[in-house]
């Protein structure tokens, strides 16, 4: 577990905390960033707290970094490239004035009749092969033959369960893709109302959400953005993200999704200057 602080207080030096632990400064917005492993926070516990509560210029981001808590889109991609997807939605949201919030979610719904589908499939191709087998080859049958034809279609169909609940890719063969879609929709609004998003000033929030199990994105935007991104435009975003997602690159889609926002709310943009009302860090579940 690392934790992220970001200092912006011009009065201090960062070397003040952990000179070895800063990754970027940024000059033009006078911040610091750093990463500080669990155990050294521990050890500064007391010193950390005292500064942040201290001064009020000071923000700290918690993230879980390479654990198991983590999704399996986090296990896949380097630090570095969280940090800059980071400062990409900051420059969007400079360019564009929405508050973007990116979050990758590995699934939406535990879709438990999965397993269920898996196992009726593989028991009923099982036991029609059997009586074929039977029909070609008549002729008395034991019981120690009948007993392994039923042990065989229940291993089939267990098999066939097993391997949804552990293999996305084949459980992904039974999903259903209205109902996905609408998981994915229901999770995302439900994600839209939980992080309070519409609590902007102007409602420009914007959730950019990706479901890594069912593939599927949705692209949410507030009021304040209805009349400057159009159903069509909303699309052409999405088939975009999709197409890169499609090839596993989930970074990749992220950052093609923010150029595709960037693109579209860029030249309807008042270029007033907007305050960061909405974490830029990627908001990360399991889902069910």
């Amino acid at each position: 577990m690392h934790f992220f602080l970001e200092w912006k207080n011009s009065q201090f030096s960062p070397a003040h905390f952990k000179p070895h632990s800063v990754i970027w400064p940024d000059q033009s917005q006078r911040s610091f960033i750093f990463v500080v492993s669990k155990a050294d926070l521990d050890k500064e516990k007391l010193r950390f707290v005292k500064v942040i509560w201290d001064f009020r210029y000071w923000r700290v981001r918690q993230k879980l970094i390479d654990t198991q808590e983590r999704t399996s889109y986090t296990l896949t991609v380097k630090k570095q490239y969280l940090i800059n997807l980071d400062r990409r939605v900051a420059e969007v949201e400079k360019r564009t004035g929405a508050q973007i919030v990116l979050a990758v979610i590995e699934r939406s719904d535990a879709y438990p009749e999965l397993p269920w589908k898996a196992f009726a499939l593989g028991a009923a191709v099982t036991g029609l092969l059997v009586s074929v087998q039977e029909m070609v080859r008549p002729g008395w049958t034991s019981g120690s033959e009948m007993l392994l034809a039923v042990a065989l279609t229940l291993a089939t169909g267990v098999t066939g369960a097993l391997l949804c609940v552990y293999a996305p890719a084949f459980a992904r063969l039974f999903l259903d893709a209205h109902r996905a879609s609408a998981e994915v929709r229901q999770y995302a609004s439900s994600l839209f109302l939980s992080r309070e998003m519409f609590a902007t000033r102007r409602r420009t929030g914007i959730l950019l959400l990706v479901s890594l199990f069912e593939r599927h994105v949705v692209v949410l935007p507030d009021t304040g953005l209805g009349q400057r991104l159009s159903q069509d435009a909303l699309q052409v975003i999405i088939s975009r993200i999709t197409t890169t997602l499609k090839k596993g690159q989930v970074d990749r889609a992220l950052e093609d999704g923010l150029g595709s926002l960037e693109d579209v709310l860029a030249g309807t943009a008042t270029g007033e200057s907007e305050e960061n009302e909405l974490p830029n860090g990627i908001v990360e579940e399991k889902g069910q």
